[in-house]
């Protein structure tokens, strides 16, 4: 059976961690929540729930992420696949399976959930999200060839190929970095379709007018970044 462990970041998810971590499938061997400058009770909450908790103070998306990697890199023993998930309970944990099911079954290096129009909850994502989605993968498409639809934060990777990744991004980039990259290495990668529901609380990034644009100019950057190499 294959060691799958998932990390999720979380700020101020006190209302939702609990029912993310305990939705996750059994079949997961550790779940691992980055609490990034939370003032709530997201910590308490996922220890209840069963999380290891870590503790990253440097606020940003990707130094969450890369305090999960670093954690599991100085375990005993390597796991065999990396899950990635929002704390917001807007994905569906229980579809963990279906996410890494193509790297179990095919071979596959890297999965994203692909949040599909028809089965995202209206008003699930905003028109900064859409629209970004939107462009960033016309962008990979135009650029490198693709055939990613979303930057779905529900995600899967094989662990020894996420390490060849060398990820640095610390903020709103990590995703389209970690696609990219992907890309490049020429991983085997495939999206399968989630659903994807109203989360619970506010967005850090699409809640808000900063966020959005923040998070938009990282992605680009990312994107003409690897563009003219």
């Amino acid at each position: 059976m294959a060691d799958i462990k998932v990390i999720i970041p979380a700020v101020n998810e006190g209302d939702s961690i609990g029912k993310v971590v305990s939705e996750l499938p059994k079949s997961v061997s550790e779940i691992i929540v980055v609490n990034n400058g939370s003032t709530d009770d997201t910590v308490e909450n996922a220890q209840k729930a069963g999380a290891t908790v870590l503790t990253e103070n440097q606020r940003g998306y990707g130094f969450a992420c890369l305090k999960g990697m670093d954690y599991i890199d100085k375990q005993s023993k390597a796991p065999d696949i990396i899950v990635f998930i929002d704390g917001d309970y807007s994905d569906y944990p229980e579809e963990l399976d279906k996410i890494v099911a193509p790297i179990l079954n095919e071979n596959m290096d890297f999965v994203i959930g692909a949040r599909k129009k028809e089965l995202r909850e209206a008003g699930s994502m905003t028109f900064p999200q859409i629209f970004g989605n939107e462009l960033a993968t016309f962008l990979m498409r135009l650029f490198f060839r693709a055939k990613f639809t979303d930057l779905g934060p529900f995600r899967a990777i094989k662990y020894d190929k996420l390490k060849e990744l060398e990820m640095q991004d610390k903020t709103y980039g990590w995703t389209v970095e970690m696609q990219l990259k992907a890309l490049r290495k020429k991983l085997a990668y495939t999206e399968v379709p989630v659903r994807y529901k109203r989360r619970i609380g506010v967005s850090k990034v699409s809640g808000t007018v900063k966020g959005a644009i923040f998070a938009g100019i990282k992605i680009l950057g990312w994107i003409f970044k690897y563009s003219i190499k």
